[in-house]
């Protein structure tokens, strides 16, 4: 998604500790007096990005951005298996986020996130609704099971020989169960050739789901993995084998917690890993939210997801 806004700098950084041997780095960008929002990236486990610095404006905005757990410059990194991922689950990024408000000054901020980072911002909001100002979510996922296993499993129908492999990639022992558990099994493999060949299987099948959306690009993933790589499937696969340790449905069961928080929902239509699907149940079940479903658009976004994102930062800047 193309951006209206220049490249910025952030004014100020940092790494805080939340505990259980963890440092989070942050960083902050824009206006520092001006309305306070925050990003979550996705993944989880990708880390933040500059793009998401032009997507606000940045008089109005002071923009928060930081690496969840383990990945981007986060430490320790999940690239070491040496890290505890024990201590890397969706309600410590909840309290994480409670302690960068905090460390920060912030009383109330603006949600934004897209993919896993739709089912944290959920998560948070709905735990401390008081402390969120307004959300706007992108290519939505609230990690049902049931999404999970469309996207590791029933998408299979259009792809079913990228499946294949993807399926092989496991021990022939596992191919008939739960895939998401073995490939979490196989990134803990001591051998690091192990881990490198599962982590480029993993996002090879990603990769395929999302090539025949607009943008979208097959056989991305070539060669050996990077940290950043090998962090990110390590990462998903352990939150996604737990499913994101939720109960089966609460972010949609539960979206009336939101009732007094304006919510703008943006979804494309073409999106093959997390169909329309949950952006239109979350919808129905969160009074007052409007859903914007981008007919040319899929789980990268389009010209049409862009216009109703940078309406609606630009509409909740000045409230």
């Amino acid at each position: 998604m193309g951006a209206p806004y220049p490249p910025i700098e952030p004014y100020d950084h940092g790494m805080l500790d939340v505990g259980d041997g963890n440092l989070v780095y942050w960083e902050t960008c824009g206006n520092p007096d001006g309305k306070p929002a925050v990003v979550l990236h996705g993944g989880p486990g990708s880390g933040c990005s500059a793009g998401p610095r032009k997507t606000f404006d940045p008089e109005r905005y002071r923009i928060v951005l930081f690496d969840q757990r383990g990945c981007g410059r986060s430490l320790p990194h999940a690239s070491d298996p040496a890290t505890d991922m024990s201590v890397n689950t969706t309600e410590h990024l909840i309290q994480d986020m409670e302690k960068l408000r905090e460390h920060l000054g912030v009383e109330r901020w603006l949600l934004y996130g897209g993919s896993w980072g739709t089912t944290l911002a959920l998560a948070y909001a709905q735990r401390f609704p008081e402390r969120v100002s307004e959300i706007v979510v992108i290519s939505l996922s609230t990690t049902r099971r049931h999404e999970l296993e469309w996207l590791y499993g029933g998408v299979r129908r259009f792809f079913p020989e990228a499946y294949e492999r993807f399926r092989d990639g496991v021990p022939e022992a596992d191919r008939d169960g739960d895939l998401i558990a073995a490939y979490a099994r196989l990134m803990e493999d001591p051998d690091p050739d192990v881990r490198a060949k599962a982590a480029t299987d993993w996002c090879a099948w990603e990769d395929t789901v999302l090539s025949m959306e607009p943008g979208g690009k097959p056989n991305v993933f070539l060669g050996r993995p990077s940290d950043s790589m090998l962090a990110l499937v390590r990462i998903i696969t352990h939150y996604y084998a737990n499913a994101g340790w939720l109960e089966e449905g609460v972010l949609i069961r539960e979206a009336h917690r939101l009732k007094d928080i304006p919510g703008v929902l943006i979804h494309g239509r073409q999106d093959m890993s997390c169909p329309v699907e949950t952006a239109y149940d979350l919808a129905a079940a969160w009074p007052g939210a409007e859903l914007h479903i981008a007919d040319d658009g899929g789980h990268k976004g389009s010209p049409t997801t862009t216009e109703h994102l940078f309406a609606a930062l630009d509409r909740f800047a000045h409230t």
